[in-house]
């Protein structure tokens, strides 16, 4: 079948790690093509009006502080500058809220945090400033790790590297950390049961209850470059990353072309030879075929005769969504004035996960298909930080519901009893405003609008959001590192010449990082 254009490279999808693959491509000379279904870039990374005119929120992701300390960004942030990148800093980071009405958080001056945990328990400040004294020695070799492909001679490296300046012990010390639950890291360091409730929160954003193996990796991360290099969000919405990459692509000469949904990836020869649009139209790939999506789409849709490796393509059709999430956007004519204390307003992000008992409950009810009694709730607060984002004095909530069932067999509460999310999402939405009522008594009073997300909306939104799993895939120990998305196959090239994945389904993960974006076009590029 003819072609009706061509290109070096072809990236199914738009979302920012296919934008980072196609931008590096572009700029050493690849004539490339992104080919996006959806009639805007950014998969996860969108911002619009969703309440009322002049209200922007961010549809998925808020928080751009991996975008702002990655690799991508340390290569390409001059030009991404030139073309309106722009960052708004968090001077409060996140705190959790408690039923006593006690609070703790974390701020961007070590100093105010520690004061916090002072008033709080001793022992526990103590050991605050240890681990950050400890997370300068490993936070290189961690992410060095995170920056090298999985397995290869760089991360070979970036091991030798660590055990050369730290030692055995240490080395051993790392390897058990990462098999290492929540619960028990965090009950190593800590005391004060609101510490470490307030740092396992973030297990729950990767999938990670507070007793799964391996949980404590990026509580560990993210409590600690919070406190090293602050939190920052995207100034004006998180979609100034995206319209920065677009821009930067398109002054490469690479091309971008919305509302191009593809049916099918091509084959000749034992190679990925292109792909084949929804109109009809044959897209040739001279060199590489990219699909940003997750391999249920790819190895399950796009390829509807497989790769010709059956096992492999039954092996990574086999990959683990994670729990499904719920998003809601409110509108309001002022913050939440939280009982726990005025300064939790100036928070980028407060959780409603006030003990590992909790984070389990919800976890445990969501795995049996129950809608959750008291989920955990991410409650955003950006216009704290950025106040662009909404007239004058008037606010945003971006909240983020975790876990949530993709199909829903009842309810722990016994107050629900619809299982269709189209029926059941603005109920189940009352729930999260009462859990919010709770700790911010009157806030149902000054709601001005609101758009409510289930599962179903987000994978309706992000074909990649499987069951509304905003990770793109469970995180958990079997699809990690070495084994996401499958065994043999987290270097990104996949069981079809030419063929190769990116995307938050592949090493290293979710987030805004752009990370395997950009290792991918570092392979194909050569540097």
């Amino acid at each position: 079948m003819a072609a009706d254009v061509s290109y070096d490279a072809v990236v199914i999808g738009a979302g920012h790690n296919g934008l980072a693959a196609a931008i590096h491509l572009a700029r050493h000379g690849w004539k490339v093509g992104v080919f996006e279904a959806k009639g805007e870039p950014g998969g996860a990374v969108k911002t619009r009006e969703l309440t009322l005119p002049g209200f922007r929120h961010d549809v998925a992701a808020m928080n751009l502080s991996m975008f702002a300390g990655s690799p991508f960004l340390r290569e390409h942030g001059a030009a991404l500058a030139r073309h309106g990148l722009a960052f708004a800093p968090a001077a409060h980071c996140f705190a959790s809220v408690f039923p006593d009405g006690s609070w703790f958080g974390v701020s961007r001056d070590p100093d105010v945090t520690a004061a916090r945990l002072e008033a709080m328990n001793p022992h526990d400040a103590a050991s605050w400033r240890a681990m950050l004294a400890r997370f300068g020695v490993d936070a290189p070799h961690i992410f060095g790790l995170l920056g090298s492909e999985m397995p290869s001679l760089a991360a070979a490296r970036v091991i030798w590297k660590a055990w050369r300046q730290n030692g055995t012990a240490w080395t051993l010390d790392m390897l058990r950390f990462l098999a290492t639950s929540t619960r028990v890291w965090a009950d190593s360091h800590f005391e004060d049961a609101r510490v470490k409730a307030t740092l396992a929160a973030w297990g729950m954003h990767l999938d990670f209850p507070p007793d799964i193996a391996g949980g404590a990796l990026f509580p560990y991360l993210e409590s600690m470059a919070n406190q090293a290099f602050g939190m920052v969000i995207g100034q004006g919405g998180a979609d100034t990353m995206i319209r920065a990459m677009t821009g930067y692509l398109a002054e490469l000469g690479g091309e971008i072309h919305l509302n191009a949904p593809v049916e099918e990836v091509m084959q000749s020869a034992g190679s990925a030879s292109g792909i084949r649009l929804a109109d009809g139209r044959v897209i040739a790939a001279r060199r590489a075929v990219i699909a940003n999506v997750t391999p249920g789409l790819l190895f399950g849709t796009l390829l509807p005769g497989g790769s010709g490796n059956k096992a492999a393509d039954a092996r990574l059709r086999a990959f683990r969504p994670g729990p499904g999430t719920m998003m809601l956007h409110v509108a309001l004519d002022r913050l939440p004035q939280w009982t726990a204390g005025a300064e939790l307003a100036q928070f980028a992000y407060v959780h409603i996960a006030p003990g590992f008992g909790y984070m389990s409950r919800a976890y445990e009810e969501t795995m049996d298909g129950l809608l959750p009694q008291a989920p955990v709730l991410v409650v955003g607060q950006p216009t704290a930080i950025d106040p662009s984002r909404a007239p004058a004095g008037k606010h945003i909530l971006w909240v983020q519901v975790r876990v949530l069932p993709k199909h829903v067999n009842g309810d722990a509460a016994g107050s629900i009893t619809g299982k269709d999310w189209a029926a059941i999402k603005d109920a189940y939405a009352e729930r999260v405003i009462d859990l919010i009522e709770a700790h911010a008594p009157g806030i149902r009073t000054h709601v001005l609008g609101r758009a409510v997300f289930s599962p179903d909306d987000l994978e309706a939104e992000n074909a990649c959001l499987v069951g509304g799993d905003n990770l793109s895939g469970s995180h958990q120990l079997d699809q990690n590192f070495m084994f996401r998305p499958a065994p043999g196959y987290s270097r990104y090239k996949m069981p079809l010449g030419q063929l190769y994945m990116c995307g938050a389904a592949t090493w290293p993960g979710a987030g805004t990082g752009a990370g395997s974006g950009y290792l991918l076009g570092r392979k194909l590029a050569g540097a």
